[in-house]
């Protein structure tokens, strides 16, 4: 049982007797030592359901395992927080390879009952001197918010805002800005059919709008035909969707690399579909929508991507795409009744779309960024 990131397993000592300990990937979710991954999934989970009051982004370990494998794009490393025997944090090192290593998203949860001692702060200082040592210049991290008493922050943009809570107030504290606020928003299904009809009436006044163009689907694994168009487009969702000042690297995407990402995604147990509006004249792909679904069929559905080329904007592409991957979607999967997505605050022309078909917000995420001097 080797660790897929070659990290060497030394432990680091934090305040209040806690300690950091570097998670061994086993090669099965149920192999790991002691349980290892099976407290890691468990950890992170609630962490995530504490800050952001659902359980939507829950994984079991042996889903979350490929997550957490380094591929060649990206080198995954991760550790347990513990106190004493007791798993109470978990944090994630993911360098980009994209920008040749610049770039790094760094995460460090804790639960709310070991928050307060002083953990999280040591653990930001080990991160940052890795970080250093290897080249990363800027570190990157989303979070996600539940409505609170506190004073909110606004990004540089102007758009949205996030309370100023514990999450907000230690990365401010870190020396990190906001850069850009995220909408998460919800689509229900009722428990009858009458959004159907609605819906299809939407999909046909943009299929109107839409001459010459038609719509094409697929189920992951993406087939042959369709992995130049689909890496193509990829590679542009990493460039034309707003950013911010994050200053993400950009993405180069290829036939090898939507076919790692096809494997990731249902290695983790995962469901997706493609819907994609296809150029006739040209047969070149110019928008896309994903829909995916984890497990069971009643679980919740994450709309991931939803990209129109700039070059083909104005011809309704974008509402398309989405009313008819929700569609062929639903009659699929009429068990899975809410659908959840992420907008920048700023992107209005998403967000209209999303509004138009009915979703609408239950909670806000911050992107934040840290230059390294």
């Amino acid at each position: 049982m080797t660790t897929a990131q070659n990290e060497t397993p030394f432990v680091i000592d934090l305040p209040s007797g806690a300690t950091l300990h570097p998670l061994v990937l086993p090669a099965r979710a149920d192999a790991g030592r002691d349980g290892a991954l099976l407290a890691y999934a468990d950890v992170r989970n609630r962490c995530l359901e504490e800050a952001s009051g659902r359980d939507d982004d829950a994984f079991s370990a042996e889903e979350l395992l490929p997550l957490l494998t380094s591929d060649s794009h990206t080198t995954r490393r991760q550790w347990r927080i513990l106190h004493g025997e007791r798993t109470v944090g978990v944090v994630v090192f993911t360098v980009l390879h994209d920008d040749g290593g610049a770039t790094a998203v760094s995460v460090i949860s804790v639960l709310k009952q070991a928050q307060g001692r002083g953990i999280g702060t040591a653990v930001a200082a080990h991160l940052e001197h890795l970080a250093r040592t290897e080249g990363v210049r800027t570190l990157q991290v989303w979070t996600e918010h539940v409505p609170t008493e506190d004073p909110v922050l606004v990004p540089p943009t102007g758009f949205g805002s996030i309370p100023r809570d514990h999450t907000s107030r230690f990365l401010l504290a870190q020396g990190w800005t906001l850069e850009q606020v995220d909408r998460v928003s919800e689509y229900r299904w009722s428990t009858g059919d009458d959004q159907v009809p609605a819906l299809r009436a939407q999909y046909e006044t943009a299929q109107a709008a839409a001459t010459g163009y038609r719509v094409v689907q697929w189920l992951l694994p993406t087939p042959d035909e369709r992995l130049a168009g689909y890496a193509w487009m990829k590679s542009r969702m990493s460039t034309d969707a707003p950013d911010a000042d994050m200053g993400s690297p950009e993405e180069t995407w290829d036939a090898d690399r939507v076919r790692e990402q096809d494997e990731r995604w249902l290695d983790m147990g995962y469901t997706v579909q493609v819907t994609a509006a296809e150029h006739i004249a040209t047969g070149e792909l110019c928008a896309y929508n994903e829909l995916s679904l984890k497990g069971a069929d009643d679980s919740v559905t994450e709309q991931n991507d939803t990209l129109v080329l700039a070059e083909h904007r104005g011809h309704r592409l974008g509402l398309l795409v989405k009313t008819a991957g929700l569609l062929s979607w639903h009659e699929g999967h009429p068990r899975s009744t809410r659908v959840i997505t992420y907008n920048a605050e700023e992107n209005r022309a998403m967000l209209s779309i999303n509004e138009q078909i009915g979703f609408v917000p239950i909670g806000y995420g911050g992107a934040w960024k840290k230059a390294l001097a």
